[in-house]
């Protein structure tokens, strides 16, 4: 059974950590702990598998990246693993995977990258093809952000 501490953190950390310079100072603060009070119970909360889940999504619209791109990729299949390891190291890139070919679908590695405008997204994507040598790729752009959402605990 969760202690009704691990719920009150669960219940504040589902919220999004706040976008201050120490999110977690200002959490202990509304749940009347220390900050490494608070950051001791969060990796107990880990450690025990209570947590085992901990992510970010960010609204990148919001941040003025109002263009981005998935850039499919065609690498030869002996290469995909290496080649995506190369592609996920970008800063550039916020998320890259590998998939199996489809039929009438030449494209094995995926990759998202954002910018504030088309023109930005095709250039990065043509520095990152020159960088990992594949000349085979596409851009899919986004037309609309999809809502990103969570599942909720111990909800009020």
């Amino acid at each position: 059974m969760l202690t009704e501490l691990e719920k009150q953190i669960i219940r504040e950390l589902q919220q999004g950590l706040p976008l201050v310079a120490r999110p977690y100072l200002a959490l202990s603060k509304k749940l009347g702990l220390s900050e490494d009070e608070l950051i001791a119970k969060i990796n107990e909360m880990i450690s025990s598998g209570l947590i085992r889940r901990f992510g970010a999504a960010l609204r990148h619209q919001k941040l003025g990246y109002t263009a981005n791109a998935m850039v499919v990729w065609d690498v030869p299949d002996e290469l995909a693993a290496d080649t995506g390891q190369l592609l996920a190291g970008m800063a550039e890139v916020t998320h890259c995977y590998q998939r199996p070919r489809q039929s009438g679908w030449p494209y094995n590695l995926f990759t998202v990258i954002h910018g504030q405008t088309r023109e930005q997204c095709e250039d990065l994507a043509s520095v990152m093809a020159e960088k990992i040598g594949v000349p085979n790729y596409m851009l899919l752009f986004s037309i609309i952000e999809l809502k990103k959402s969570s599942m909720q605990y111990f909800a009020d």
